[in-house]
């Protein structure tokens, strides 16, 4: 038996409406053709579908078969319908999330909170990226969107510009650096320098300052939160370097100092790597403006 979405609507139409008539006006079709199509399925299945004699036009055991059916397999159907639609239209999607920086939790979490009430259709979830490379995975359509403080050149991957931040050194306010206006690589020298647990090559105080300069700390201390970084500087157990938005979070007090790195400071740019095909995705578009408008407020608070 040969059966499309077409003879369930036509069935249950009809079941609905109490007749053939009015059921074709419901299905925008005419009566004579709507009369063929239930003949022919009835030929199909070799039985009545309808009680003819009955009025309202009342279904059969077979009929009510079908309507079983119908009732079961339609709305999901429709519920599909209406899922593609809202992908066509960008009211519905996945934004799976991986993170290359811990810090960066700091400015997410608010920015998804605004992101939600807007797209509640989207399915957003968060991947940090420290347990496997998330650019790949971003390649492989695993995640979505990769926040990330290093472009690089990827085959069907753009990197669109969220904001700038400043990687800010912090100490003990008791701290012999702390009366410096800045510090500079060799201040790192006798240091225990206090980093997120992960490789030198993804933390900005080797890459900018340390590396470049053929530096190394005394030792690292290796720390996976961020309010026990702000916990052991302040109660100079090591110094660290961060964000400057980590710094500005009135929650972690003001038991430590901020001083720039070098004497000009030193400013790094947060990148969303989105895959290209998806770069015009209307809720991809959305979650940029927010990051941005909510970094904005962050820096000019008078404003906010």
């Amino acid at each position: 038996m040969y059966l499309e979405f077409r003879h369930l609507r036509s069935i249950r139409a009809i079941h609905q409406q109490g007749g053939l008539a009015r059921a074709a006006e419901v299905l925008n079709v005419t009566q004579s053709a709507l009369s063929h199509q239930i003949k022919a399925l009835e030929e199909q299945v070799g039985m009545e579908l309808f009680l003819r004699r009955s009025k309202p036009l009342k279904l059969s055991k077979a009929g009510h078969k079908l309507l079983q059916l119908a009732d079961k397999v339609l709305p999901q159907i429709d519920a599909l319908e209406q899922d593609f639609a809202e992908l066509i239209t960008g009211k519905s999607g996945r934004m799976h999330i991986a993170i290359e920086c811990h810090a960066c939790f700091e400015w997410l979490f608010p920015v998804l909170e605004d992101f939600r009430k807007s797209w509640p259709n989207v399915d957003v979830d968060i991947r940090p990226g420290l347990a496997f490379d998330a650019l790949p995975a971003l390649q492989r359509e695993e995640v979505d969107l990769v926040v990330s403080a290093d472009p690089e050149t990827i085959d069907g991957v753009e990197f669109i510009p969220l904001f700038d931040y400043a990687p800010t050194f912090v100490c003990a306010r008791s701290h012999p650096l702390a009366a410096k206006p800045f510090v500079e690589a060799e201040d790192f020298r006798d240091e225990v320098l206090i980093t997120y647990p992960v490789e030198k090559s993804r933390l900005d105080a080797f890459t900018q300052l340390l590396t470049p300069a053929r530096v190394e700390p005394r030792s690292i201390r290796q720390v996976e939160l961020t309010a026990v970084i702000m916990l052991l500087v302040a109660s100079g157990r090591g110094v660290s370097v961060l964000p400057d938005w980590v710094i500005a979070e009135e929650k972690y007090g003001h038991d430590f100092v901020a001083r720039p790195i070098t004497e000009h400071g030193l400013t790094r740019r947060l990148y969303a790597a989105i895959r290209t095909s998806e770069v015009d995705n209307a809720y991809m578009r959305d979650f940029v403006m927010i990051t941005r408008d909510r970094q904005a407020d962050a820096d000019n608070p008078q404003v906010a």
